[in-house]
């Protein structure tokens, strides 16, 4: 088998391509490339569990970045077992081929327990004392500290929240090099974030667009160097791509005026109370998992949707199979938004009953993804200082929650997890070999096959 680097930069379309990735730009010329017709909800666990299965979500069950965990009553994103993918992976059908096949799977999600080779994936430690320390989880262990030994620790906060930045996919893009050094794997899976930061923030027509663009095309240019000069195959992939919106959509404060959601007051705070609510939105991007516990409830609550502005659409089970999302994890509706609007998960009518996570990056107690978490509240002149007052605060031994997070939805820019209204923001693959003019999402795992294959 032909040794093989898949590169997974996040956001990628072909209308990203140009004057700002000049090395992409040129080395794509020498390769083939088409789009890739986005799996719905085109979000990243659904996606790359896609990519790499060959199912459709009906089938590996990722539904989506986070669902109802039904019989533990609670909303969970962002898990990290392996086991959840209920469908045969890329590398354990290769392995089967040949005995001698590795995979090293950085940073690519539900990375945890795998049966892959070697693995690195984002797990700080939370301490008792309410400080978040940036770590990794590898397998093996020993990979883990090897890694930061190295490289430095994991720069978890340039990674996600308000201050992201280059320096997460410039490590991961290390730690690839390194891991290709150290056990030279026959695949190695590379997740490389840069561009979904700015993008959902800003929009395309942002100025910081470009400087990212730039410093994507750079890390590319050393993983493609790097990778090819070891005689490796490299295909360049991608999740989904990110088109401009305004609107956010508050699909739990319908259904809240509605009575059909239930809420917990602690402390001054409201809480969602997920097994209690007749009716709830698990609300990821541009789709939402709509929960509703009885049956007789739901021709309502589909009615109560397809009435909000900027709600494009809400599929019922028999609705879902077309989109190949009917599986028992996802909700008993799925809404998806109009092209310029996203869901956001806020459910509380006035933000001084808002709970105190939402003030804080805290991706698993959110009962919703909240790309606002890249945003520092307008009341704070000075971000860093904010910031660097609460960290003063915990190491003389205080408690002191970094809430100094926003919680104005509107500043949202960008968003994906619909189709997007033209194929020019579909998300892209470069390869080595010939590849149909539009590969469907469940293709991409044959045309790994293909390439590895030689």
């Amino acid at each position: 088998m032909k040794r093989t680097a898949v590169l997974n930069v996040v956001g990628l379309s072909n209308r990203l391509i140009g004057e700002h990735t000049p090395f992409l730009k040129t080395w794509a010329k020498d390769r083939y490339r088409a789009p890739v017709r986005p799996v719905v909800p085109a979000v990243t666990c659904t996606a790359q569990a896609t990519y790499l299965t060959g199912q459709w979500p009906a089938q590996h069950g990722i539904v989506a970045n986070g669902w109802y965990f039904r019989t533990e009553c609670e909303i969970k994103f962002w898990r990290q077992s392996n086991h959840l993918v209920r469908a045969p992976k890329l590398w354990e059908v290769l392995r089967e081929q040949d005995p001698d096949f590795t995979c090293a799977k950085l940073f690519w999600w539900y990375n945890m327990y795998s049966s892959a080779d070697y693995s690195v994936t984002p797990r700080p430690n939370y301490l008792a004392d309410g400080r978040k320390i940036p770590d990794v989880y590898s397998h093996p262990a020993g990979l883990r500290d090897a890694l930061q030994a190295e490289l430095g620790q994991f720069p978890l906060f340039n990674f996600w929240g308000p201050n992201t930045k280059i320096t997460s996919s410039r490590w991961i893009a290390d730690a690839a090099i390194y891991t290709d050094q150290k056990y030279h794997p026959t695949l190695s899976l590379v997740y490389l974030p840069h561009l979904d930061y700015n993008l959902q923030k800003f929009g395309h027509g942002h100025p910081s667009i470009a400087r990212d663009l730039r410093e994507i095309d750079e890390v590319l240019k050393d993983l493609i160097t790097y990778f090819e000069g070891q005689g490796q195959h490299v295909v360049v992939l991608s999740e989904y791509g990110i088109t401009d919106v305004h609107r956010p959509i508050h699909l739990n404060r319908l259904l809240r005026r509605e009575g059909l959601l239930a809420l917990r007051r602690e402390q001054s705070w409201e809480l969602l109370d997920a097994g209690a609510s007749e009716a709830f939105a698990v609300c990821d991007h541009q789709i939402a998992h709509v929960y509703v516990k009885r049956e007789a409830q739901i021709p309502r609550v589909k009615a109560l949707l397809l009435e909000t502005p900027g709600v494009e659409r809400v599929l019922d089970r028999t609705e879902q199979a077309a989109l190949h999302l009917n599986h028992r994890r996802s909700g008993e509706l799925v809404a998806l938004a109009d092209a310029d609007s996203w869901f956001s998960y806020y459910y509380w009518e006035s933000n001084d009953r808002a709970p105190d996570f939402a003030r804080t990056v805290d991706i698993h107690r959110k009962p919703g993804f909240d790309p606002v978490e890249m945003f520092v509240d307008a009341r704070y002149p000075s971000p860093m200082a904010a910031a660097a007052w609460r960290l003063f605060k915990r190491k003389l031994g205080f408690r002191a929650p970094m809430n100094i997070i926003s919680l104005d939805d509107s500043r949202i820019r960008g968003s994906h997890g619909r189709l997007p209204e033209e194929p020019t923001d579909f998300p892209v693959l470069i390869g080595p070999i010939p590849v149909v003019e539009e590969l469907p999402a469940t293709g991409v795992f044959d045309y790994l096959k293909q390439v590895i294959a030689g």
